[in-house]
């Protein structure tokens, strides 16, 4: 498992099973998003599938999507023709139950087949109790890696089934590493770092954003106040339109986690006060994008809420 940064533990406890040759069918693999599981998930299909095989070759097959022993089960885009527009809310009973052709044939190209589901906790209630069914009965030779950001959503029966392998947020130096390998043409990854919180799935969705800019000007006005309204007018306009959507959403993120940061340090009234921003600003980012509120206006009331902390 070369290409996984980081999770010394998980690595060993799932080498250690290999080499005992009792490795259990279904695997949870349970930790924050973006630290790697799903990037473990793969290494490990490419791992089991090439034996006695070429990893380059099998690394290509599933990468395009053609290797007969394995499959991946994640949300689907909701129009076939926008791939990288919104998505189905949940991995459906038909995407599970579309595995059954599969499992109803000996492995293609090895004694192996592997399914990963990304992410478990996107399951809807059939496709869960559909896939509970294989776990409790696995096909032969099928491995199950069940990604997962919030097991308690699971059915305590899936849990039950598989074995556990927890991963935790990576040190600054692992996402640092993580981010070399992704963006090669990056010059400075330090301001990713900051904002990975050890997780470099959420830097790699800043990456682009100047998302170390919109931190700035949060910080700046918590720090000074903005009595004028100039700052939070400015961080308005820079967030509003259809071009701007994606650092609008980076922007509904970051804040409440730098005004949370804002509180450290605090105590008595001013504690007190930074929490009751942090609930706000949670809220706010909470109901801006799922009642479509206009990005200007959330952007300016968001920066009054940073400023109450002055």
């Amino acid at each position: 498992m070369a290409a996984v940064i980081g999770h010394a533990a998980a690595r060993e406890a799932f080498a250690s099973a290999i080499r005992s040759g009792a490795l259990h069918h279904a695997w949870l693999l349970v930790g924050p998003q973006g630290v790697g599981k799903a990037t473990f998930a793969r290494a490990v299909a490419i791992e089991l599938l090439a034996a006695g095989a070429d990893p380059a070759r099998t690394a290509s097959l599933i990468e395009a999507g053609s290797h007969p022993d394995y499959r991946r089960l994640a949300r689907l885009p909701k129009d076939a023709e926008k791939p990288d527009q919104d998505l189905a809310r949940s991995i459906t009973i038909a995407q599970v139950r579309g595995l059954q052709p599969m499992f109803a044939t000996a492995p293609s190209m090895g004694s192996r087949r592997i399914v990963v589901i990304d992410a478990a906790d996107d399951l809807e209630r059939g496709g869960a109790n559909a896939l509970l069914k294989s776990l409790e009965e696995p096909p032969s030779g099928t491995m199950f890696l069940l990604v997962s950001h919030a097991p308690a959503r699971l059915l305590p029966t899936i849990r039950s089934r598989c074995r556990l392998l927890r991963f935790a947020a990576l040190a600054d130096g692992e996402v640092r590493a993580v981010l070399r390998e992704q963006l090669p043409n990056e010059d400075d990854l330090e301001p990713l770092v900051a904002i990975a919180d050890g997780s470099p799935g959420r830097a790699l969705r800043y990456a682009g954003l100047d998302v170390a800019k919109l931190d700035a000007a949060i910080e700046a006005i918590i720090a000074e106040g903005d009595r004028d309204n100039v700052r939070r007018l400015a961080l308005g306009r820079s967030l509003a339109g259809k071009a701007a959507s994606q650092r609008y959403e980076a922007f509904l993120e970051r804040a409440p986690a730098i005004i949370a940061r804002a509180a450290r340090g605090r105590s008595g009234p001013a504690l007190k006060a930074a929490l009751d921003a942090h609930a706000a600003a949670r809220e706010l980012s909470g109901a801006a994008l799922g009642l479509s509120l206009d990005p200007q206006s959330t952007a300016i009331e968001m920066a009054g809420i940073a400023a109450t902390l002055r």
